[in-house]
């Protein structure tokens, strides 16, 4: 977990989340009076992993080169690490020359005097082609050429989780996910969509012809909801289940299923009130002023599972529906075809999968790293690499 985290509550304002908690004071602060409160957690998760490990490998966040900002997570850790570091250009968006000159020349002294080399990623076509760029560059700023590694096919989850993969078997059953504004942890169902045709959802008619339809989780579910209402989907969700259509929500997801969200103190951000949900299942949802961060093992009619619950929402209601409980209580509830759960991580079990949906998924993050380290072999300067690591 980043020991800072800001999460999305609009298109201009952010949560900010310390040590995994939200700090109220911090997010109404002023965005430039919030640096050095920030500063002191980054530092201490840094340093606390320094000491445990030999290596530490620290991934920028955004530009450095923005000068327009205080910026800690790249220019003042790296001094703050004494790290060696390397600059990375996606090179499929072009202007990769310009892009790694202009932070070269743009950072502070601090972070430039730490800049060994750069990597052109993504490249696709003949590299000898890149001559005589890349010797140019290492004339012009003095970092070395690390290496150009190509475009890779790979099955890696993606940042914001909702993309459709698209290597599902052609008989694979069909899965309508909404792709909600304010989606979470999307990337749980990275495995399943390699085994089913998942469609990340932005109208009704996606619903439609769908096997299974699975409301995701949320960071702010009555907005999401709202999102949805707008666009006819909550009409399409409850039309899917009414057919019969298996229809399954995860966290926030199983909230929207349920009949009403009450936030009194706007833990969501949002206005403060009760809300209708869609009323699929007799659950009602309080959210809480604390969020529940918990590891959960479960029994899920007969079968155990493990998963994890984060989020802000009390469910209760629904006693003669539920079908799973953890050490906190019932985490899962099913009527006929409408199936509800707390936890997150089920659809990373494939013995769960298989249960709930019929569909058989495999993991595939192990073979996804080593095509990547086999890449970085082959197309990347190891033995500089060696070097840094040493210095």
């Amino acid at each position: 977990m980043n020991p800072v985290l800001l999460k999305p509550e609009a298109d201009t304002q952010s949560q900010v989340v310390v040590r995994g908690v939200v700090d109220r004071e911090l997010t109404a602060m002023l965005w430039q009076d919030r640096h050095d409160a920030l500063w002191i957690p980054m530092v201490e998760g840094f340093d606390d992993l320094a000491a445990e490990f030999d290596l530490v490998v620290i991934e920028g966040a955004g530009s450095p080169a923005e000068i327009n900002l205080v910026d800690q997570v790249n220019n003042r850790m790296v001094e703050h690490a004494d790290a060696t570091a390397l600059l990375i250009s996606d090179i499929d968006r072009g202007g990769s020359f310009a892009h790694l000159y202009g932070t070269w020349a743009l950072v502070p002294e601090a972070t430039r005097d730490r800049l060994a080399g750069y990597v052109l990623n993504k490249f696709r076509g003949d590299p000898t082609l890149l001559a005589p760029g890349p010797g140019r560059l290492t004339e012009m700023t003095g970092m070395a050429n690390a290496g150009v590694l190509p475009m890779l096919r790979h099955r890696l989850p993606r940042e914001e989780g909702a993309v459709e993969h698209g290597d599902a078997p052609a008989d694979a059953p069909s899965v309508a996910i909404p792709r909600l504004p304010f989606g979470s942890n999307l990337d749980e169902f990275h495995m399943l969509s390699h085994a089913a045709s998942v469609r990340w959802a932005t109208d009704a008619a996606s619903f439609e012809r769908a096997d299974f339809v699975i409301l995701p989780g949320s960071k702010h579910v009555v907005a999401d909801l709202a999102w949805m209402r707008e666009r006819g989907l909550d009409v399409a969700v409850a039309r899917a289940a009414a057919a019969g259509t298996p229809v399954i929500g995860v966290c926030g997801g199983a909230m929207m299923l349920g009949m009403s969200l009450d936030d009194p103190n706007g833990a969501e951000g949002f206005a403060r009130g009760a809300a209708e949900m869609l009323g699929l299942l007799p659950l009602r949802t309080m959210m809480a002023d604390d969020k529940l961060t918990v590891r959960s093992s479960i029994d899920w009619e007969g079968e155990q599972h493990d998963g994890y619950e984060i989020r802000y929402g009390r469910v209760s209601g629904g006693d003669d529906l539920v079908v799973a409980r953890s050490a906190l209580g019932p985490v899962g509830w099913r009527s006929g075809n409408v199936v509800a759960t707390t936890i997150h991580g089920l659809f990373e079990d494939p013995a769960f999968v298989e249960r709930l949906l019929g569909v058989r998924i495999s993991p595939v993050l192990d073979d996804t790293f080593a095509q990547l380290a086999d890449a970085v072999e082959q197309h990347l300067d190891t033995d500089l690499l060696r070097h840094l690591t040493s210095t």
